[in-house]
């Protein structure tokens, strides 16, 4: 799909609390020049209200990348929450159970849904404190249930981590679940791929995993995390991107969502990544997709 006029790229935060450091907002413009940082309406940072705002009126037609998981896997057992008669059949469904069980949880918060009696045995909670439901009978790992997508991004190099593990600071599971919650209080009003179709014009909102655009930018080894403007313009170059203005240290939260913003810009026609091979019209409505992931 071409034709966007602007690229948008959410470092997104799933910590409690108002407002979150670890929330960034880039943008960069089809018509070119560097990626800029939004500046939250809030001198204290973002909330995730303010972002799901912000969403809801988007300028032209805007693709926008959300750095957390729109999704929980289910190809692996059939099912989100296999032996939970309450679980999803789709990833809507799982949206608003989240949402419904969180109803108590203040500025989008996912406690209620990990401490609900059911849900919780699905999640490692600590070290050693996994849920009886964590693993799936004949698990080849301890690391927890990966969906397809997350598969496809390990065979490029990077690691992600299951979206059941709250665990670490690698963890993604709770701000997974709070961006779930988001995109069910979006209310279809922008179409979210691959769960919903790709419109043939207009704004989309997809899931991005923004280690996989700093490997495109030629960020090499274990490490994808870009510290100092230096290294941020270097792969801004790589990306056929201008520089950003700014010598010395910059917050990961920030460069991540600096870079990533240029990567959507300069990959977002390469059809391939709208049709990954091991994307099925199954999977696309109960896990989704990482945009990105072939």
């Amino acid at each position: 799909m071409t034709g966007f006029t602007h690229f948008l790229a959410v470092d997104w935060s799933g910590a409690k609390g108002v407002r979150q450091k670890g929330i960034a907002v880039a943008v960069a413009l089809a018509d070119g020049g560097p990626p800029v940082l939004v500046t939250p309406p809030d001198p204290k940072g973002w909330a995730r209200s303010d972002v799901l705002a912000r969403l809801r009126d988007l300028p032209g037609a805007t693709l926008v990348g959300l750095d957390l998981g729109i999704s929980l896997p289910h190809a692996d057992a059939g099912a989100f929450f296999p032996g939970w008669d309450a679980s999803p059949a789709d990833a809507r469904g799982l949206w608003a159970l989240i949402d419904a069980l969180c109803e108590g949880d203040p500025n989008l918060e996912a406690g209620g849904f990990v401490t609900h009696p059911q849900a919780s045995r699905y999640f490692r909670h600590g070290a050693g404190l996994e849920g009886d439901r964590f693993l799936i009978p004949g698990a080849a790992t301890r690391e927890g249930r990966f969906r397809v997508a997350e598969a496809a991004q390990r065979q490029q190099g990077v690691r992600p981590v299951s979206n059941f593990n709250l665990v670490g600071a690698a963890q993604v599971g709770k701000s997974s679940l709070t961006g779930m919650r988001m995109l069910h209080r979006l209310g279809g009003k922008v179409p979210v791929w691959p769960v919903d179709p790709l419109p043939a014009e207009g704004s989309v909102i997809t899931e991005i995993y923004t280690s996989v655009a700093a490997r495109l930018g030629g960020v090499t080894g274990a490490a994808t995390k870009l510290r100092s403007y230096g290294a941020l313009n270097d792969a801004l170059d790589v990306l056929g991107s201008p520089p950003v203005a700014g010598t010395g240290a910059i917050d990961d939260h920030s460069s991540d969502a600096l870079l990533t913003a240029a990567w959507l810009r300069h990959v977002h026609a390469i059809g391939d990544l709208w049709h990954p091979s091991s994307l099925t019209a199954e999977i696309a409505r109960t896990e989704g997709w990482t945009f990105g992931a072939v």
